[in-house]
């Protein structure tokens, strides 16, 4: 069942940081699935701003209005040409960032499969029938994992399954995917 919006009890980094990772969510549903791993730097507009007042031509009014009501209002720069990796662990173990980066996004599909239908498809050897075995099980689905981490400690999560491809059917919270999260802090170190 998908959560509400984020809580008001939650600190203002907290809420900028999840308001900021179904924002990219929404983005990378827009792209459509199968798409490759996404990395997003996070960067408080507000000091960003202080820091080269140039980069005001960049932004749109409603970022530059958000940016002098709330300071932790947060800009999202996504990053291209990504390193060459062989998996997910590769390349977040090649990511590093600079001071000036408050935090990162990380959007990431993985199929989830029953752990019957992992079973039946264990015993077949050809590889391509496997993988067919288990996508045609009906409890086998895609989904798409965006989870946001600020170097203050904050984290948010927003995970969509493809087949329940909607902006209503979006879960979000606080520490949904325990290992992703912990894997992004260690980008930030």
């Amino acid at each position: 069942m998908p959560s509400s919006q984020p809580s008001t009890r939650m600190s203002p980094q907290q809420t900028s940081l999840a308001r900021t990772v179904v924002e990219v969510e929404s983005h990378v549903a827009q792209r459509g699935w199968d798409a490759p791993v996404g990395v997003f730097a996070l960067v408080r507009t507000a000091a960003a701003l202080e820091q080269d007042p140039s980069l005001a031509s960049l932004l749109d009014a409603a970022a530059l209005a958000e940016s002098q009501a709330d300071p932790t209002a947060l800009t999202v720069i996504e990053q291209e040409d990504l390193p060459a990796s062989a998996n997910l662990e590769q390349l977040l173990g090649q990511l590093a960032w600079p001071e000036t980066v408050d935090g990162v996004v990380l959007s990431v599909e993985q199929m989830t499969v029953p752990l019957e239908a992992q079973e039946r498809a264990a015993a077949i050897a050809d590889a391509e029938q496997r993988l067919a075995v288990m996508r045609q099980d009906p409890g086998t689905n895609d989904v798409r994992m965006v989870v946001g981490v600020l170097r203050t400690g904050e984290s948010w999560c927003a995970v969509r399954g493809r087949r329940q491809d909607d902006d209503a059917n979006v879960t979000q919270g606080e520490a949904i995917i325990p290992g992703l999260i912990e894997a992004l802090r260690s980008t930030l170190d």
